[in-house]
Formats: structure tokens, sequence, C-alpha cells
């Protein structure tokens, strides 16, 4: 498990040994997405890491196009990277979002 303390209370990551779980809560906008997207790249990108990137975003109570921009990223990146990730646990605003920009389909949505 990766360090938490001194953590940001809305993002901070699980470094585990089958996957890396993103936590992200409270509001993802255009100040905070490039801490997100610096953890992503990190957990994406690093050789012999978890082929698993889980974003938990059951705290997460807005995104705006930075985030969502910086999750789209990360997503191709893990892609090339033969890496999966996956969004774990979205409110229904952010299943809406992810729906009108038809980023859902980018995505696995899981519930735990």
């Amino acid at each position: 498990m990766g360090d938490q303390e001194g953590r940001d209370p809305g993002m901070w990551v699980d470094d585990g040994e089958q996957r890396v779980v993103v936590h992200i809560g409270g509001e993802m906008d255009i100040d905070r997405a490039p801490m997100l997207h610096t953890a992503l790249y990190a957990a994406t990108t690093r050789a012999g890491g978890p082929n698993e990137i889980v974003v938990d975003v059951s705290e997460l109570s807005f995104c705006d196009s930075a985030g969502l921009n910086a999750l789209i990223r990360a997503r191709h990146t893990a892609d090339e990277h033969g890496k999966q990730l996956s969004l774990r646990a979205p409110r229904p605003q952010f299943l809406r979002l992810l729906e009108i920009t038809g980023a859902d389909i980018l995505f696995l949505i899981t519930d735990a």
C-alpha cells in the first residue's frame, strides 16, 4: 500500500502488488487535473508495475473537462503500455458526464 501520510484528502494512491488504486474525491477541476494526470501517468507507465489501474471515483462530487481529459489521456497511456484502466463506483452525475461526452465507451466501469 502507498504512503497516505501527508496526502491530499481528495486524491491518494494505494500501490499494491496486484493493482494500483488511485482514489479521487471532491472536485476535479482545472486546478487539480494536473495532479491527477501526474499520478495516473506514473501508474500507467511504471515498468514492472501492476497491469491493473483502478480509479476510484466513488467520492468524486464534480469533474470538469480538464479532469475528464486527464482520465481519457490516462486511458490511452494505459493502452500504450499494455495496462488496463477502470473506473470504480462512479456517481450518477459523473456517469452522465461520461455518457454526454461519449467517453463512457472508453472505460471499464466497476461497482467495487
